[in-house]
C-alpha cells in the first residue's frame, strides 16, 4: 500500500462528500465499489497472487476540526494504468463541487431581535454557550461589533473614516454636531489616551511622571475580553519603571506554570519535517489577573491625578498647533460625553492624543491610508473552570503553540492553553490570517469551530465546563522593512500597542510589545512632552518597532494560507515543525531568546542555514507561499536588519555618551537630544538588547486593592496656558 495523494475538502460535511463520491464521481478508468468511508477504485482483475488485495485505489475519507480530509492509497505492488489521470480527475472535480466557502456576517437588527436571534441559525453553539456565560449577551455584541467593524475596514481601504481633522477641514455638518452654547470650560489635559485596556498601563506611568492625563474607555472600565501571559522577566520591566512594586506583581499572578509545551500535528509530514516537543518553561507562564490590573493601574493614574471617563464613544479629533480637541459621546445616551449643553459633541483638549483603541482603530487606518495591516491573528477563546474529567489537563502546564491537526477550511488553526486560578483555563484558538477584502477573517466562524472541536483537543464534555467569559480580538500585524516604513503618528498624535500593529510573529501580542518596550516609550514620550517637540517627525520615532523582529515577518508569511489558494493540508505544520525542531535542537537560551523576540543577527542566520540544509524544500515551499514580490522585499529587510546590526556595534558607546551629555545636551538642543536618544533606543531595544540600566523611574505609588473597579471621577483641571503647556509643574523623572 502506498500513500499517492492528500487533500483536504472544506467542508464540516463528510456526508455530502462520500455520497459525492459515491455516486457523482465517475473515474475515466476502473470499477468504483462503495466503502464505509468512500470508494474503492478497482482497476484490473486480481492475478493469483493478489487474490486477497486486488489492485486498486482506496479512497478514504475522515472528518477532523471541522472539515474533511481524503486520502489515496494505490493497493498494488507497482503502478496502475493511468491512475494518475484519475488523480488529477478527482482533484479537478472534488475541489470544483465543494470550493472554500469564506463567511458573511448575518445581520443584526438590535431594535427588533437580540443577538442570539440574530446569529442562532448560522452559529447555533456559539449562541448557546454564550447564553452560559456572565454577560454573554453583552459580549457576543461585542464580537459582532468587532468582526463588523474589522470587515468594513479591510474592505473598504482607500476610502478610511476620516477622524483627524486640521482646523478648517471638517465639514460643517456632521451626525455628532449639536447646537448651544458652551456652559463651561473644556477640560485641559497633556494626554488623553483613547482606549482603556493597554491604555490604562501607559496612561497610569505618564500620569505617576506627573502629566495630566485623560484616559476614555469605550466599554465600563475594567472589562477585559483578552487575558494577559507574560514572564517575570518581561514583568520585571515595569516593576523597575516603578509602575508596580514586587509585592504587586506576586498579587496580581493568578497561576504560575512549570513549563510551556510547543507541539504542531506532524503525522502527516515528511520525516524532514517532524519534531519533538519543544519545552519552554519560562515563557508566557505567568497568567495575569487582567482585570485585576487594568483596575490596579485605574487607581494609579487616578491616584497621580488622573482621569477616566468610560463608556465613551471617540468620535474625532481636530489637531491644531497647539493642541488637540476631542469629540465623542456617552454609548447610553449618544449626547456629548460627560459635558452638559457642549456645543458640537466636544468634550476634552489636551496637548497630545495616544490612539489606544486596537486593531479597529479608525486614526490607525487613516494614517496609513485603510491598510493597517499586512496580517491579523483572529483569536477566540474562553475562559473556563471544573468540568475535565482527571488526568485531562495538569492544572501547572500550559500550550504555548498546538495544534492537533492539519489546514482547515483555508487555516492552520493553533491552540494555546494556560491555567488561571484555582481550576480555571483560558484556552484560545487563532490562526494567521493574510488581510484580504474577500476573507477579512470571522470571529463568530471561530467560535462556532472553537465549541465544535474543543473536545477534539481537549477531552471534554462542553456540558460540564463552566463558562467563566469569552476570551477574544483581531491580533494585527504590519510587514516593516525598515523602522520609518509605517505611520504610527501625526503631529500631536502617537499610536501604541494592537494601533501600531508592532507585534511579534510568534506568542507576542500588542501586550507583550508594549510591556517589552514600555522604558523607552516612556522616556521618550516624558521628554517629547517636556521639551514639546510634538510634531509628526519627533512622535514616529516613539515605536516599539524591533529590527530582529521585523526579520521574522516571513514567518508569519509562511503560516497562512493566501485567499484563493490551495496548499497541501500538511505544508505548515512541516514549516512550524521545522523551525521548532531546530529550537529543540539549540540550547534552552537560544530557544527563549528566539521566542522572546531577543535573537541575535549570528543566531538567526545560524537557524536559517540549518533550517534550509535540514529541510532543503523549505525555500520552494516559502517562495511558493509568498511569492516573488514579497520574497524581494524579504531581501530588503534582511539587508536593512544586517546594517542596523552593523550600526549597533559601530555605535555601542553611543549609550555612554549620552549620559554623560545628556544635563547639557537636553536643555541646549532638545530635538536633537531627542533624536539621538531614539536612535539609541532603536539599536539596543530595536535590536532585542534592552539595556539594563532603565533612564526613567518613577515612585510607585501604593494603592488598597480592591475587587471593584475604581471610581471613575471627573475633577476640574486648569486650562493648558497659552503656548500650549501644562500650568502645573510636571516631574521631569
Amino acid at each position: 500500500m502506498k500513500e499517492l495523494l492528500y487533500l483536504e475538502v472544506p467542508t464540516p460535511d463528510i456526508g455530502r462528500v462520500q455520497r459525492w463520491l459515491q455516486t457523482e464521481f465517475v473515474p475515466v478508468r476502473g470499477n468504483p465499489r462503495v466503502t464505509p468511508d468512500g470508494i474503492r477504485i478497482e482497476l484490473k482483475a486480481p492475478s493469483a497472487a493478489e487474490a486477497e488485495l486486488p489492485p486498486a485505489l482506496s479512497v478514504v475519507t475522515w472528518s477532523l476540526q471541522r472539515t474533511t480530509y481524503l486520502k489515496v492509497f494505490r493497493w498494488a505492488s507497482a503502478p496502475l494504468p493511468q491512475e494518475k489521470a484519475i488523480l488529477q480527475q478527482l482533484q479537478q472535480q472534488i475541489q470544483a463541487a465543494f470550493p472554500i466557502a469564506y463567511p458573511e456576517l448575518p445581520p443584526f437588527q438590535p431594535d427588533q431581535q437580540t443577538i442570539f436571534e440574530a446569529l442562532r441559525e448560522a452559529f447555533p453553539k456559539t449562541v448557546t454557550y454564550f447564553q452560559r456565560m456572565p454577560n454573554g449577551e453583552a459580549d457576543l455584541e461585542r464580537v459582532y461589533w468587532w468582526e463588523s467593524r474589522w470587515h468594513q475596514n479591510v474592505r473598504a481601504p482607500q476610502t478610511p473614516q476620516q477622524v483627524i481633522f486640521r482646523p478648517g477641514e471638517r465639514p460643517s455638518s456632521q451626525p455628532w454636531d449639536r447646537t448651544g452654547e458652551d456652559t463651561g470650560e473644556i477640560e485641559s489635559f497633556d494626554l488623553i489616551y483613547v482606549g482603556g485596556a493597554l491604555g490604562v498601563i501607559h496612561a497610569a506611568v505618564m500620569a505617576q511622571l506627573g502629566h495630566r492625563v485623560l484616559l476614555i474607555e469605550r466599554l465600563p472600565f475594567g472589562r477585559m475580553h483578552r487575558e494577559w501571559n507574560i514572564s517575570r522577566q518581561e514583568f520585571q520591566s515595569l516593576i523597575n519603571l516603578g509602575l508596580f512594586t514586587a509585592e504587586e506583581f506576586e498579587a496580581l499572578i493568578a497561576r504560575e506554570y512549570q513549563d510551556g509545551f510547543n507541539k504542531f500535528f506532524d503525522a502527516n509530514n515528511p520525516e524532514a519535517a517532524k519534531a519533538p516537543v519543544l519545552h519552554t518553561p519560562t515563557v508566557l507562564n505567568i497568567a495575569l489577573d487582567s482585570e485585576a490590573l487594568l483596575r490596579l493601574c485605574g487607581k494609579k493614574l487616578q491616584a497621580a491625578g488622573g482621569t477616566i471617563w468610560d463608556e465613551t464613544e471617540f468620535d474625532w479629533a481636530e489637531v491644531g498647533d497647539t493642541g488637540v480637541t476631542v469629540c465623542g459621546h456617552h454609548r447610553k445616551n449618544q449626547a456629548p460625553a460627560m459635558v452638559k449643553d457642549r456645543p458640537n459633541g466636544v468634550i476634552a483638549q489636551g496637548r497630545l492624543l495616544v490612539d489606544a483603541m486596537g486593531t479597529a482603530s479608525p486614526i490607525a487606518w487613516q494614517l496609513n491610508g485603510g491598510r493597517a495591516f499586512d496580517s491579523v491573528c483572529p483569536t477566540v477563546g474562553a475562559c473556563v473552570s471544573g468540568g475535565f474529567e482527571p488526568g485531562v489537563w495538569d492544572s501547572t502546564y500550559g500550550d504555548v503553540l498546538f495544534s492537533h491537526g492539519d489546514i482547515s477550511r483555508g487555516r492552520q488553526l493553533i491552540w494555546e492553553l494556560f491555567p488561571a486560578k484555582g481550576d480555571e483555563l483560558t484556552i484560545y484558538l487563532f490562526h494567521y490570517h493574510q488581510v484580504h477584502p474577500d476573507n477579512p477573517g470571522s470571529l463568530l466562524t471561530m467560535y462556532e469551530d472553537f465549541f465544535h472541536i474543543l473536545p477534539e483537543y481537549r477531552r471534554c464534555n462542553l456540558d460540564k465546563l463552566t463558562w467563566r467569559k469569552p476570551t477574544f480580538g483581531y491580533i494585527p500585524g504590519h510587514f516593516s522593512t525598515h523602522q520609518r516604513d509605517r505611520t504610527v503618528a501625526f503631529d500631536r498624535l502617537v499610536a501604541i500597542g494592537d494601533a501600531a500593529s508592532l507585534q511579534s510573529p510568534l506568542v507576542f501580542t500588542g501586550f507583550g510589545s508594549l510591556i517589552r518596550n514600555l522604558p523607552r516609550l516612556t522616556e521618550l514620550l516624558d521628554l517629547a512632552l517636556r521639551h514639546d517637540l510634538l510634531q509628526g517627525k519627533y512622535l514616529n520615532r516613539i515605536r516599539a518597532f524591533q529590527s530582529n523582529v521585523a526579520i521574522t515577518w516571513l514567518f508569519s508569511k509562511g503560516m497562512m494560507v493566501p485567499t484563493g489558494k490551495t496548499l497541501p493540508p500538511e505544508r505548515i505544520n512541516a514549516m512550524l515543525n521545522t523551525f521548532f525542531g531546530i529550537l529543540e535542537d539549540e540550547s534552552a537560551e537560544v530557544a527563549e531568546r528566539f521566542i522572546k523576540d531577543r535573537a541575535t543577527w549570528g543566531e538567526f542566520n545560524r537557524m536559517a542555514l540549518t533550517a534550509a540544509t535540514k529541510n532543503p524544500a523549505l525555500l520552494g515551499w516559502i517562495w511558493g507561499m509568498a511569492g516573488a514580490q514579497d520574497m524581494v522585499r524579504w531581501v530588503g529587510t534582511y539587508l536593512n536588519y544586517t546594517l542596523q546590526t552593523f550600526l549597533s556595534w559601530l555605535l555601542s558607546s553611543l549609550s555612554v555618551w549620552l549620559s554623560g551629555s545628556r544635563r547639557w545636551l537636553e536643555p541646549t538642543n532638545p530635538g536633537l537630544f531627542f533624536t539621538l536618544l531614539a536612535l539609541n533606543n532603536h539599536l539596543t531595544y530595536g535590536m532585542g538588547r534592552p539595556p539594563t540600566q532603565q533612564a526613567v523611574h518613577i515612585t510607585p505609588l501604593e494603592v488598597t486593592p480592591t475587587e471593584s473597579p475604581p471610581q471613575v471621577k471627573r475633577p476640574a483641571r486648569p486650562p493648558l496656558s497659552a503656548s500650549g503647556a501644562a500650568s502645573s509643574t510636571t516631574n521631569e523623572g
